[in-house]
């Protein structure tokens, strides 16, 4: 049985359980939890929960006289006339025919409807036109938050109030929880979403109205939303998507940002915080300190001891003097809390160093004005406090909801009362029969206490003995049973390791992200387990990797829609943690398919930790795809994936994704061997060979010199390289600054093909290609046949030798008016270099040390998706079309 009590201080009197039958090792089914407040809210279906009817959404509509034009929330329909329906609470606005259909919940219900609380993964602040707040539901005007999981937007002040209805997208126990359902999220529909129902509009670019579901994408009217059935299939994409039932992850404290790998540079701002936006200062944007000469003062209010902890506070404004129930009053209503102040009381904090301390307490406030309760006047020796706690009263008796989590009953909760007496298991004995379980025993069962915030959902399995009322009253010290730390698996510079103990993987996770080596700091990821045996067995999931860095940095954009569309677990930023902890991830799965986001040298990135992870795959030659966001995109041009993203729809990139062909392409293997060179202490500086991985084409000469200062140029000032066009800008004007440089590379290198000597004509540049396109699209071989060659396919395991005269010579065979001097073609080439050489690999530059370079092929060929030829569309088809019939996803405007 799973207990979730309510937040610390305010809440703390209030608790909220849900039974769940299960051993004590293993983690528990979240019950539903929230936090007793009365304020603006939304959510349509919270995740688990029974839609409550018309009479049991809990909304106070009045009566009101409209002055300006609006629309109904349910129908999204203009009302006519001047009045219409208002809630007083979240701003539900309603025709009086649409009152008996409201089914949507008021934010006094929608936290009690939640039985398995997730919080949101809120990103930075950014501008989302024509979206609305899922809280107060108003416009989105000003700079907003968008969770990074779903599909909820709110205004920064209404974060504090978003209830945890976020997608769960695995599983925090060893039980399997039965078939999967929709997870409806209210609003923010495309403006040409149509009803999977009545097959009419249900989308509003006016309101917040209308059901999507976030797994399969299915749209509907919130009314008809209840004629579909209930279990959810995963839509179009259901052989991609890894689902929640197969990924194992026992987060507990661990936040989602953390589960979902999403760097902290991606989270809001200091003073957006769980408890207000005011978090680090009382004067914020429109708001004034007020001086002792005016008639009002400004306190700071807490809301329990892990809001004093994080310095997260709101503020409020009281005359001058105010009697304390006033201030309790005006501290109630800044968290939304409209419960009898009789319940609650406010404390001064602790002294420094006390707010986490075991039985901190400061003073109470217990009543008169403020003016009595600080000092008597201006002349007296103690100010009255600028901060105040909001605590619960104590009682003899408390008020327990207990959710059935899973269990199928007819009821959503139980309520039962504590006493001192009360502990975990005599609570469950009481429960039983309330649920219609009197003949199992309560050993089958376990209480589990959950924190239930908008970011951050923590919950602890209760001992049989725990004093249910002592824990309410002392909500915050959880208890973790001991365990230990394994190394479960050693990569190149990663280590896996395997912890058994919550309280432990906290703490190693906090010491390796403080940690740094050779003054680089260390990367900690929190990673789950995939049980391939509950993948069905049409599944193929899709591990996705992108690379936010490359080319016009439009990565960010596809991690959020990637991690809505899929399973968040299943896709992967490259610059936190590299490419291998998606392997590792992935290391069980029979069947996967890869989809690389970024540019050439990220795709060879990719490649190399998959050459060097084959061994350890359940699926040895996963087949790879590109959406190119590089410069050159060379690979993704063969591979017919375009030239560069500029935009598409990412789920019509998914589509062509798992309808794409599979081909061959080879590998080479590149050995780096430098000769000794004396220092001038006269030492010898010997530096270790080194090996790099080929797909593209590797440069030796003018090519490698114009992408090195490429590179430097954009290392200087990244912020400048923002778009494919800017960049190919910097190329030509660093070409033009070479145009009438010579070297005369012919003379410092040698060329040896299958060990025979090769003798070089004039040349500025030496290229060595795998595929048919070669700086931005060229065909640097050329199309013309030539008895002496074979032709060139990417997966004939040769490779094909071009030679450049410059600068002009590479901007002719750019604009197709020449091709390149084909110098040879072998499978085994050795390259002496007399002098320091700039030498690129798939776009990857660097000087190189005189020595010598081996080029030979790199083992088996490496399997690559290439996008399917479109079919061509019968008259009458629409666009876009879909083959299970269903509605177009969020951003598909068809």
């Amino acid at each position: 049985m799973a207990a979730a009590a309510a937040e610390p201080g305010a809440r703390a009197w209030l608790g909220n359980a849900s039974l769940r039958p299960g051993s004590p090792a293993s983690s528990p089914k979240l019950g539903g939890g929230g936090r007793a407040r009365l304020g603006p809210g939304s959510g349509l279906e919270r995740a688990g929960a029974r839609p409550p009817g018309p009479a049991t959404s809990g909304h106070s509509f009045r009566k009101v006289t409209l002055t300006k034009p609006t629309f109904c929330h349910l129908c999204s329909d203009f009302i006519w006339g001047l009045a219409g329906f208002l809630c007083d609470v979240c701003n539900f606005m309603s025709h009086e025919k649409c009152l008996k259909h409201v089914k949507a919940p008021c934010a006094s219900l929608a936290p009690s409807l939640v039985h398995v609380p997730v919080a949101h993964c809120f990103g930075s602040r950014g501008l989302y036109r024509r979206k609305f707040c899922a809280v107060c539901r108003k416009s989105l005007e000003a700079p907003a938050l968008r969770c990074e999981v779903c599909e909820l937007h709110v205004h920064p002040d209404c974060v504090p109030f978003a209830c945890s209805d976020c997608r769960q997208c695995h599983r925090d126990g060893h039980r399997d929880h039965g078939a999967h359902h929709h997870h409806w999220r209210e609003g923010n529909l495309p403006s040409g979403a149509r009803c999977e129902v009545c097959r009419k509009a249900c989308g509003s670019s006016d309101v917040l109205a209308g059901v999507r579901c976030e797994w399969c994408g299915v749209q509907a009217h919130s009314v008809c939303s209840a004629a579909l059935a209930s279990e959810c299939a995963f839509g179009r994409l259901r052989t991609m998507v890894l689902p929640p039932a197969c990924v194992r992850l026992l987060s507990r404290n661990f936040s989602k940002m953390h589960c979902f790998r999403i760097p902290e540079s991606a989270a809001p701002e200091p003073g957006e915080g769980d408890d207000g936006p005011d978090a680090s200062a009382p004067a914020g944007p429109g708001r004034e300190a007020l001086g002792p000469e005016s008639g009002k003062q400004t306190l700071k209010i807490f809301d329990g001891n892990d809001s004093l902890q994080r310095n997260h506070f709101r503020v409020v404004t009281v005359p001058r003097p105010a009697r304390s129930e006033e201030v309790l009053e005006a501290a109630l209503r800044a968290y939304y809390i409209m419960e009898d102040p009789c319940n609650f009381e406010l404390q001064v904090p602790p002294a420094s160093g006390q707010a986490g301390g075991t039985g901190a307490q400061g003073k109470a406030w217990s009543g008169g004005t403020a003016e009595e309760e600080g000092g008597r006047g201006a002349g007296s020796c103690e100010a009255m406090p600028e901060a105040w706690i909001i605590r619960a009263v104590s009682h003899t008796q408390e008020v327990l909801k207990i959710y059935p989590a899973w269990l199928k009953v007819g009821v959503a909760h139980v309520s039962v009362r504590v006493t001192p007496q009360s502990t975990a298991r005599t609570v469950v004995l009481e429960v039983l029969p309330m649920l219609g379980r009197q003949a199992e025993g309560p050993e089958s069962f376990q209480l589990v206490e959950v924190l239930m915030g908008s970011r951050q959902v923590q919950r602890m399995v209760l001992e049989d003995k725990e004093p249910l009322l002592d824990r309410l009253r002392d909500i915050r010290q959880p208890v973790f049973a001991a365990g230990l730390v394994s190394m479960s698996h050693v990569y190149s510079l990663q280590v896996v390791l395997d912890v058994a103990c919550f309280a432990e993987a906290e703490r190693l996770y906090m010491l390796v992200r403080d940690t740094a080596v050779h003054g680089q700091p260390l990367t900690a990821l929190v990673l789950p387990d995939v049980l391939p045996k509950k993948l069905p067995p049409d599944c193929c999931p899709l591990l996705v990797f992108v690379n936010p860095k490359s080319g016009g940095l439009k990565g960010r954009e596809l991690l959020c829609s990637f991690r809505k569309l899929l399973n968040p677990h299943q896709v992967f930023e490259l610059t936190n943690g590299g490419p291998l902890p998606g392997f590792h991830v992935f290391s069980q799965v029979p069947c996967f398919r890869v989809l690389v986001c970024g540019g050439d040298g990220t795709v060879g990135w990719v490649l190399t930790a998959l050459e060097e992870m084959r061994h350890r795959l359940a699926c040895p030659e996963p087949s790879v795809a590109i959406l190119p966001l590089g410069t050159g995109n060379d690979l993704g041009r063969v591979l017919r994936w375009g030239a560069g993203y500029s935009g598409e729809d990412p789920f019509s990139v998914l589509l062509s994704v798992d309808e794409a062909d599979t081909v061959l392409m080879d590998r080479w293997t590149i050995l780096l061997d430098a000769h000794q060179a004396s220092g001038a202490d006269g030492v010898a500086n010997v530096e270790p060979p080194k090996v790099v991985q080929m797909s593209n084409y590797c440069g030796i000469g003018i090519d490698a010199e114009l992408s090195l200062d490429f590179h430097q140029a954009r290392e200087e000032e990244p912020r400048k390289f923002t778009s494919r066009f800017h960049n190919k800008g910097v190329y030509v004007r660093v070409g033009l600054q070479k145009i009438s440089h010579s070297r005369g590379l012919h003379r410092e290198i040698r060329l040896q093909v299958e060990q025979q000597e090769v003798e070089l004509p004039s040349i500025e540049g030496l290229i060595f290609i795998n595929i048919p396109s070669w700086g931005s699209g060229a065909d640097l071989w050329g199309s013309d046949s030539d008895s002496r060659f074979e032709k060139p396919r990417m997966d004939d395991g040769l490779l094909e030798v071009v030679g450049v005269t410059g600068v002009m010579h590479m901007g002719q065979v750019q604009g197709g008016l020449r091709s390149g001097i084909r110098i040879a073609q072998g499978s085994y080439f050795r390259v002496t270099l007399h002098k320091a050489t700039p030498v690129q690999v798939d776009g990857e530059p660097w000087v190189q040390a005189p020595g010598h370079m081996i080029i030979s092929a790199a083992g088996p060929k490496v399997h690559m998706l290439r996008k399917a030829k479109p079919k061509p569309r019968k008259a009458g088809t629409p666009k876009d079309a879909r083959a299970d019939g269903g509605p177009a996803p969020e951003g598909d405007p068809n």
